[in-house]
């Protein structure tokens, strides 16, 4: 970062930049650890004479063990782009406008997690819905493993309340689809053919300021050979747009690739087979009881509305501990 030139590329520099602060989330704690075990063994000599002090020993005991775990599980954030920003993109499914109210109440739940973990949120598309919540949201988290952590969500997360747009007040199941991939610069190579990419123009549609419907700004790529589609509409400009649309392209087709992997590993792990775009993943349940359960890890929490307030890092950490034992 001292070289001379370093910042004359900013989306380069802000690449590193970014690497860096990955690397200080692990090496800050454990730098911390060592420093705590070495108080911890100077409490053992002091406590032989001093029975206040050897007191207190337990609980320190208890505190370092409980965040030697905390650091064995960043320690799984290890795959090539864990320490990538994550595209996420969230579409209603099943349920009519219970989904859509869905969808909105899961970036918002995000958005929570995000910003109590001092994540910075880009949005790149927003496409309300006439009745309620949206159709579907595409936005950036950036920060220290955000790909790592999120990348986990990936598939259909299911909704289970009494409707509040049904009049009888029955009980409705909603579904949303989450997919995650790993924002990527230029220094990453996906060969994409530019004869196999349609790029439509259009007007942009929702928030976005006053030239929104005004000009033609918002862009559309498809990938014809395996009918991927990305849409940007947030920048003011149609360059900005399209330079955006292209870097959506390029990181759907990796994470596509990761896909293909993770069905060849699950010809040997059977249970791999649940991870996925189309497959269902969580369960939340307002009716009969409250209740969030992961349905491959099995974690579950019972205070619905404190998951849906961002406290989500328990399903994110077990899900990396359960790709870890399956793989073993």
């Amino acid at each position: 970062m001292n070289v001379a030139g370093f910042w004359d590329n900013q989306e380069t520099a802000q690449t590193v930049v970014g690497k860096l602060r990955s690397l200080k989330v692990l090496l800050k704690p454990f730098d911390e650890m060592i420093t705590e075990m070495a108080d911890l063994e100077l409490m053992f000599e002091l406590g032989e004479e001093d029975a206040e002090l050897c007191a207190e020993i337990p609980e320190k005991l208890k505190v370092l063990e409980e965040r030697l775990e905390e650091l064995e599980t960043k320690a799984l954030l290890n795959s090539p782009y864990d320490g990538n920003a994550a595209i996420v993109t969230i579409n209603a499914r099943d349920g009519g406008t219970d989904a859509n109210d869905w969808a909105a109440m899961l970036f918002r739940m995000y958005s929570l997690w995000a910003k109590s973990n001092g994540y910075e949120i880009e949005l790149l598309d927003w496409q309300e819905n006439e009745e309620a919540g949206i159709n579907s949201t595409c936005f950036v988290v950036r920060g220290p493993m955000a790909y790592g952590y999120l990348k986990g969500e990936t598939g259909i997360h299911r909704l289970v309340r009494i409707s509040p747009f049904n009049s009888e007040g029955k009980r409705q199941t909603s579904f949303a689809a989450i997919d995650v991939s790993p924002e990527i610069d230029d220094s990453i190579k996906v060969d994409i053919r530019e004869e196999d990419v349609r790029e439509d123009t259009m007007r942009a549609s929702g928030a976005g300021g006053q030239h929104v419907n005004k000009t033609s700004s918002a862009i559309r790529l498809t990938h014809i050979p395996t009918n991927t589609v990305v849409y940007c509409q947030m920048e003011r400009s149609q360059h900005k747009n399209r330079a955006m649309a292209w870097k959506m392209l390029r990181a759907k087709l990796l994470r596509a690739e990761e896909e293909k992997r993770e069905l060849a590993m699950a010809e040997k792990y059977k249970n791999m087979a649940k991870v996925g775009f189309g497959s269902q993943i969580r369960n939340y349940f307002l009716h009969p009881d409250q209740r969030v359960k992961d349905s491959r890890t099995g974690y579950q929490m019972g205070n619905f509305h404190q998951v849906l307030n961002g406290d989500i890092q328990g399903f994110l950490d077990s899900f990396l501990r359960w790709r870890v034992k399956e793989e073993e």
